[in-house]
């Protein structure tokens, strides 16, 4: 049975967790309201980006580009994006099962001799990678890009996968992480982003927003200028996403951590004033016991 001492130590350390797990908590909801922001600020230039190709689209006019041109699959990039850090929950686990079913579909679909290129985003995620690598499936890291890359790392990790895709070493590309839709939700995703097909500009109210425009210098020369940014804006916004579905599951973690230290610290407490009651009370019998004696 423990002592009062050994109870009274117990309770210091949890109410020391509690207190962490309170400010880690408070810490990760600024840094996901940070990446909100980020979000809403992303959201209007992705909009016209797609207003203009949705523009070409229902236009009269002749266009083509590389990066639209689908060809036979035979090497396939998977850019997963995880986490860099921890104590988030299962969050890296639900994507990397999630990269395991997507690894099996594309054996299914195109062949046990289809090769998968996977760009692991985080070092949580190359970790678990790494595990899985084969003749037929490699990892790639691209030196300083993780699940924290500023907007110019992120704007090179796009070009040279495009370059990737451009150069045929790699036949399609597709992306895999968290969507972020609230604090309490994070929805996987898995979206194709080489080579760009005309559904990807078919979203609901995008067509809503085209009207007959005039274009100069001409469709074909916007539409080989615009699609690169378009690209771009696609990889930011996912990137920004992650970071988001990150701190949202950090967020929840620490709530639950905070929710059982809450708990154990009550059990504790109430354990240890039990004990601090039967000390008293043994110490008083002891008392009256020596006076009747007396």
């Amino acid at each position: 049975m423990a002592t009062l001492r050994e109870l009274k130590g117990r309770i210091g350390s949890v109410a020391s967790s509690e207190k962490i797990t309170g400010a880690m908590k408070m810490i990760s909801s600024a840094k996901m309201h940070r990446a909100e922001g980020d979000l809403r600020r992303l959201l209007p230039f992705r909009r016209q980006i797609e207003t203009i190709i949705g523009n070409l689209l229902t236009a009269d006019a002749e266009f083509s580009s590389p990066l639209t041109e689908a060809r036979e699959v035979s090497a396939i990039g998977l850019v997963v994006l995880g986490s860099d850090d921890g104590l988030c929950g299962a969050y890296n686990i639900n994507i990397f099962k999630e990269l395991l079913v997507r690894l099996r579909s594309y054996r299914e679909k195109y062949g046990d001799n289809v090769k998968v290129t996977v760009f692991a985003v985080g070092k949580k995620m190359a970790k678990a990678v790494a595990k899985i690598a084969d003749a037929n499936t490699r990892m790639v890291t691209v030196p300083g890009v993780d699940s924290k890359s500023t907007a110019e790392e992120v704007k090179r990790f796009t070009r040279e996968i495009e370059s990737r895709y451009l150069g045929g070493e790699l036949d399609m590309v597709e992306l895999l992480y968290m969507n972020f839709q609230s604090v309490s939700r994070q929805r996987l995703r898995a979206d194709q982003f080489l080579p760009v097909v005309p559904e990807t500009f078919n979203a609901e109210g995008v067509k809503a927003l085209c009207r007959p425009c005039i274009f100069e210098p001409d469709a074909q020369t916007i539409f080989v200028s615009v699609l690169p940014m378009f690209l771009l804006a696609v990889m930011q916004e996912v990137f920004t996403e992650n970071r988001a579905s990150e701190q949202a599951a950090r967020i929840m973690a620490m709530q639950s951590a905070n929710d059982n230290a809450k708990k154990l610290l009550e059990q504790l407490r109430l354990e240890y004033n039990k004990l601090r009651q039967q000390s008293i009370t043994t110490e008083l019998l002891d008392i009256i016991g020596g006076q009747v004696r007396d």
